[in-house]
């Protein structure tokens, strides 16, 4: 990838999510930090309440690393101007320092975006744009509340590439209300035409606090789900797309590197309405982690130092349940080094519940690493809750910032988190 992302001392690797919370519309199975629009959402004042809290976090000596990636998520961060993206990218440039060759994600919607906007956002400094398909059955987008149609996508494929945009990730759902299974290969095939350079392929899941929750379309079995996955699975791989992550799928080279920090258990700076960050002091070791007030006008009208809604400092237990929640959605696991990197914690604190893991076949421990098996992926809920304290502070999500989508086993486990800023990578 020509990046490392291994921490070898008590500063992991530091990256940034920007949270912008509007849609044009609440679509019924989401459950992200994401608020319709009423007019013209105040873009300007957003982007400068921004820039504040990018300095409020700067102010902490623990916050003074290098950035290896920045993640425009959302909501649909492509409602924003493209002078309104330039600004910022122009902010966080001159009050932060960006390693060479930075990842640079803004999330688009098919039915928010056009050349025009695209063009400028990749003159701004955005170099990998990702594009939530979700789906190219003009039916199943009808279900789904979607705001575009599949000639939309198409075209919204086609107006980034115009624009220079050579690095694409595409979402796209299964198990949709009445899907069947030969319509979520058919839906696969379509995407997989679109030659993009990622894709992240997941099952839609019914939310909590949701209209689709409320009110439970006709959605496939678990059994038809399961079935759906492992075909998708087996025909990305015929594909050239390589899976590394539950629901993350790239051609050699092109793997998310914002998302793989968040899995390797990196920090991150938060900033943005309900926006989490994870930051470690490299003196003490201490983990702390906050979250931004999550009502936009809360967080416009808020003290700049007045942003944080709430933060605590993660116990010992908190940290193995949160490595072990991010750490095992990798396929290729992670080295025994990266845990007492991350965690400050020594191997011999999870030596016998990977030792238990492998004897029951769930994990593999080969040459210091630690890899999930065929059975430990299958079922990956259950390998991860052998991590997992009593103490439910230690079952929260694993802050994770959860922009839109990403799939997955929950609530950090596997699927973007209450925090949930990964979902599209």
């Amino acid at each position: 990838m020509g990046l490392d992302l291994t921490s070898t001392d008590r500063a992991p690797p530091l990256a940034l999510y920007i949270h912008t919370p509007w849609c044009l519309r609440k679509c019924p199975y989401c459950d992200f930090n994401s608020h319709a629009w009423a007019g013209a959402p105040p873009f300007a004042d957003y982007v400068a309440r921004l820039l504040a809290d990018l300095d409020q976090e700067l102010r902490n000596p623990a916050a003074s690393r290098p950035l290896i990636s920045l993640f425009i998520g959302g909501g649909t961060p492509s409602l924003f101007p493209g002078t309104a993206i330039q600004a910022l990218l122009d902010g966080v440039r001159k009050h932060t320092e960006l390693i060479p060759g930075c990842e640079i994600t803004l999330e688009a919607n098919p039915g928010a975006a056009d050349a025009e906007r695209f063009a400028a956002y990749r003159r701004a400094g955005v170099n990998r744009l990702s594009i939530g398909v979700q789906s190219l059955d003009a039916a199943m987008l009808r279900r789904l509340g979607r705001v575009h149609d599949p000639a939309g996508a198409r075209a919204a494929v086609a107006a980034a590439r115009a624009a220079g945009f050579d690095n694409l990730n595409l979402d796209l759902m299964f198990a949709l209300p009445s899907q069947t299974l030969a319509q979520a290969k058919a839906d696969l095939a379509a995407l997989i035409d679109l030659a993009p350079e990622h894709i992240s392929y997941y099952q839609m899941t019914l939310e909590p606090d949701t209209p689709f929750h409320a009110a439970p379309p006709a959605v496939p079995d678990a059994d038809l789900a399961a079935d759906m996955g492992e075909a998708g699975r087996a025909r990305l791989q015929q594909a050239g797309y390589g899976q590394y992550e539950v629901s993350a799928f790239a051609r050699a080279g092109r793997q998310c590197r914002h998302n793989l920090n968040y899995w390797r258990f990196g920090d991150y700076l938060g900033i943005g309405a309900g926006a989490h960050g994870k930051l470690t002091d490299p003196g003490s070791g201490a983990i702390r982690r906050t979250a931004k007030h999550r009502r936009p006008q809360d967080y416009l009208s808020a003290a700049p130092e007045a942003l944080i809604e709430s933060e605590r400092t993660l116990t010992q237990d908190d940290r193995v349940g949160e490595f072990a929640l991010n750490a095992f959605r990798l396929t290729a696991g992670f080295e025994q080094a990266l845990f007492t990197a991350a965690t400050g914690l020594p191997w011999s604190r999870i030596a016998p519940l990977v030792v238990a893991a492998v004897r029951d076949g769930l994990l593999q421990l080969s040459a210091g690493r630690v890899v999930p098996t065929e059975l430990g992926c299958a079922f990956a809920d259950d390998l991860v809750a052998r991590f997992l304290a009593d103490d439910p502070a230690a079952e929260e999500t694993s802050g994770r910032n959860r922009s839109s989508q990403d799939s997955l086993l929950q609530p950090a486990v596997v699927r973007n988190t209450g925090q949930r800023q990964v979902a599209r990578v």
